[in-house]
């Protein structure tokens, strides 16, 4: 699992503690599709977005998958809000 604190490059700022982005790499996916993935962590950090995260981007991947990529992390885009 990785997990990286991208609020610097949103409008919030750093320090905000609000935009984060999460690799998560588990055969518990297999067969599961991405949608499904992404409800399985939501449910798990119900509490968390409640709370002051904004964004929260998943990147769920079987073992399979993820060597497919070359285990490369996916680069996020920057803000439109940033700097306005």
């Amino acid at each position: 699992m990785h997990i990286e604190n991208e609020s610097y490059m949103h409008s919030s700022g750093r320090g905000a503690d609000s935009h984060f982005k999460v690799v998560l790499v588990s055969d518990a996916f297999n067969g599961v599709r991405k949608v499904a993935r992404h409800q399985m962590l939501y449910q798990l950090l119900a509490e968390e977005l409640k709370n002051g995260i904004h964004a929260l981007a998943l990147h769920t991947y079987t073992l399979d998958e993820w060597q497919a990529l070359e285990q490369q992390f996916p680069k996020s885009p920057n803000c439109l809000g940033v700097g306005q």
